[in-house]
């Protein structure tokens, strides 16, 4: 028998072997072995089955061992791997690593632990003299022969105070046997998921959820591959349709992914599928997957999947790899979200893959959100999915009352900068009387997003990066949010020696520092990277706040989507122009989403809810639109926009990054390349640049690029990586292709 195996070296090759006789009833496609490359040993992933065409059989080397006795990566995963590679211009071998947890590339030990159970009886004769010879074996045996299930051996010998020599000795006689067991290490298993918990019994459906339950209920039974988007309001049910189909496929025998946009919004997600599941069948199991997690639970996690011993996982972005058996459906829900976007390589957009892997396998997609992506939108419209809509909450309950402030009528109200209107702090004194809770949200940490002298105009900037440092009022220093570097924040202008330097803008921090001189006997917390360094600090927060020992939850966009708070009646959104003045042809549509998505978690109980808008731009097109939740009036304007520049979804995007010490040679370098492009593609290829990234260092390191549009990235993103590794490129410049980027900062 041979194989051809793929690497998990560095390069990029198919290289041959043989199969021992030994090995060969557990070899095949998508194994796991380890193979000689050179004088060292190091894993693979057999491809396929067959001997090479250009090489004799007799001079291959020998497969050293298969890891697993089963196949690690999925026939479906290896045609995925390929297609990731080809689209995304990226190595194969990167590609596949990263389907394999650390710890099952680095043949972590799973966690064993040995258990006791009675063996051959003994008459009672036989255990009265072993009780007048060996009384410690005696009390061991009659402890055992009383128990119905194997118990763990460190508990019995410390319950019985006996030595491990007793528990031989028996062993030795047949009397009792031990047993190795495995142990699973099971993620949100422990004291933190009694707050996470909800109600088992499935509720009531209303007839637009009943109509969309009915339609993918029917796409299910009928089989094969699809894609269906499901556009519902916030607090529409979508996580109730979802899990309906969930149970319609376990029901069936097949397996299910179901991917979240964030790792915060797991916990809640795992809690809600776990407790259904339970109530339909007990061995029915939940895995969860994402990069948070221990190394034993993520090995434990993949182990029960790829055995089959569990058909579900839920996870960010990554769980679309996961090795699930008869994969039947794939739920990505916020599918919106620029966090399914991978910023390394290979970079991946993670509902695009999801909708991939769903074909490869003949499974079905479910697309969900309140503020489908335009991408997604339009191939809804055009017929290539299918759309199913719930325009009203669950129970009746009304879409939150919306209030838009405008900034630069506060500002002059109150004779200077204005971190809270008015119009909030009155509100949020209501629900404090009235005991209901409240969000606040910025998406910017830190106090300050600057510090400016007032006299010179001096901008503390980072040493290593072109962008100005945040002041973290807590610690009194200054950070980079790009590179990490810090430095206290200064008492005079290092440029004029002035005592006149400021906080410019606004952060978390700032907000909470107002919030607590307008409300202070309120219990307020903030939610930012700076405060969630604590393993569980974000699941013991958010389980406070459930259970309403918080009053007023501040928060960056880790609490923007998808958790459900019903006694959440206000939610303020501090700078609602923070996302809308970059220079990025999305920054409408992220506002737009980010707006509806933040006021989507008010009212989502019995009473009513309010959202507060603050922005200095109360007439954009954008923020109307979001005050209404219109997202079919803003799509038709931001598409027609897009048709008119050839922005997506009408052509393709291509992002070309350089990076370098030097500018000067950073920039005859891209030039030379883009000259070399033009000349190779002609009109096949719209080519935008060279320049300056938006940001032009990061970390010591200048950033120039190009942009290539065009309507089809497949077919040109192949040739481009082949010219792009034929140029002569020097030794100190970086440069990398981002196929479809989320962002252009």
């Amino acid at each position: 028998m041979f194989v051809g195996v793929h690497p998990l070296a560095g390069f990029d090759k198919l290289l041959h072997y043989r199969v021992p006789a030994a090995l060969a009833e557990v070899v095949a496609v998508g194994s796991l072995v380890r193979i000689p490359v050179g004088r060292r040993i190091t894993l693979g992933i057999v491809a396929q089955v067959g001997p090479p065409t250009d090489f004799p059989v007799d001079k291959l080397k020998a497969v050293v061992d298969a890891v697993f006795p089963f196949p690690a990566v999925t026939a479906d995963l290896l045609g995925l791997a390929r297609w990731m590679s080809a689209y995304y211009a990226a190595p194969l071998d990167s590609v596949i690593e990263g389907f394999l947890p650390a710890a099952v590339r680095a043949g972590a030990a799973i966690k064993q632990e040995r258990m006791l159970v009675a063996g051959q009886a003994l008459s009672e004769a036989d255990v009265e003299a072993l009780e007048r010879r060996a009384p410690q074996q005696a009390k061991l045996y009659r402890f055992l022969a009383g128990q119905r299930q194997p118990l763990k051996k460190s508990l019995v010998l410390r319950r019985l105070d006996v030595t491990p020599a007793v528990c031989t000795a028996l062993v030795r006689r047949g009397a009792i046997r031990e047993e190795s067991r495995r142990v699973e290490r099971v993620a949100y298993a422990d004291e933190f998921a009694a707050t996470e918990g909800v109600a088992t019994a499935a509720p009531e459906l209303n007839p637009q959820q009943r109509e969309a339950v009915g339609a993918l209920e029917g796409a299910l039974a009928k089989g094969g591959f699809g894609v269906t988007l499901l556009h519902g309001v916030t607090g529409s049910g979508k996580t109730e349709v979802y899990l309906r189909a969930i149970e319609a496929t376990l029901r069936a025998g097949g397996g299910v992914i179901f991917l979240v946009p964030e790792v915060a919004l797991t916990p809640q997600t795992v809690s809600r599928l776990r407790s259904r599941l339970e109530s339909i069948a007990p061995d029915h199991r939940c895995v969860v997957w994402h990069s948070h997690l221990s190394e034993g639970e993520r090995l434990d996690g993949w182990m029960a999947l790829a055995t089959g011993e569990a058909r579900v996982v839920v996870g960010a972005r990554s769980a679309v790899f996961a090795p699930v058996r008869g994969l039947r459906l794939i739920v990505v829900d916020e599918e919106h979200e620029p966090a399914y976007k991978q910023d390394e390589s290979p970079r991946y957009q993670g509902r695009d893959v999801a909708v991939m892997r769903a074909k490869l396998c003949g499974a079905h997609c479910i697309l969900g959100s309140a503020t489908p992506a335009l991408e997604t939108w339009a191939n809804a419209r055009a017929g290539r999915y299918g759309l199913l809509r719930l325009t009203e909450r669950v129970d009746g309950r009304g879409l939150p009352h919306i209030q838009v402030v405008d900034m630069k009528i506060e500002v002059m109200r109150q004779r200077g900068a204005a971190t809270l209107s008015r119009k909030l702090v009155d509100a949020m004194y209501a629900r404090f009387e009235r005991r209901e809770q409240t969000i606040l949200f910025i998406n910017r940490r830190g106090y300050s997003s600057s510090m400016q002298c007032t006299k010179c105009g001096h901008t503390e900037e980072c040493r290593h990066c072109s962008i100005s440092m945040t002041y973290h009022r807590t610690d009194e220093t200054l950070r980079c949010h790009l590179c990490g570097d810090s430095r206290p924040a200064p008492v005079r202008c290092p440029s004029c020696a002035a005592p006149d330097i400021r906080w410019r803008g606004l952060g978390t921090q700032r907000v909470e520092e107002a919030v607590r001189r307008v409300l202070p006997r309120a219990r307020i917390e903030r939610i930012d990277a700076d405060t969630m360094a604590k393993k569980n600090r974000f699941r013991e927060l958010l389980g406070e706040f459930r259970t309403g020992r918080i009053d007023v939850l501040i928060g960056t966009q880790m609490i923007g989507k998808g958790l459900d708070f019903p006694n959440v009646t206000l939610v303020g959104l501090i700078d609602a122009d923070l996302s809308m003045h970059v220079p990025d042809f999305r920054a409408n549509e992220r506002t737009f989403q980010l707006l509806v998505q933040v006021a989507g978690r008010a009212g989502r109980g019995d009473r009513a809810g309010e959202v507060v808008v603050q922005t200095f731009t109360p007439q954009s097109e954008t923020i109307q639109f979001s005050r209404h939740a219109d997202f079919d009036g803003f799509a038709e304007t931001e598409l027609h926009v897009r048709e008119r520049f050839g922005y997506p979804p009408y052509r393709h995007l291509i992002h070309h990054l350089f990076r370098g010490p030097n500018e000067e040679k950073l920039r005859f370098y891209a030039e030379q390349w883009a000259r070399a492009v033009e000349q190779a593609f002609g009109n096949r290829l719209e080519i935008k640049g060279p320049s300056p990234s938006p940001i032009e260092k990061i970390k010591d390191q200048y950033r120039w690029q190009l942009w290539y549009f065009a309507p089809s990235a497949s077919r040109v993103i192949g040739e481009l990586n082949q010219l792009r590794e034929n140029f002569a490129w020097p030794d100190d410049i970086v440069q990398m292709l981002d196929v479809d980027p989320a962002s252009l900062v």
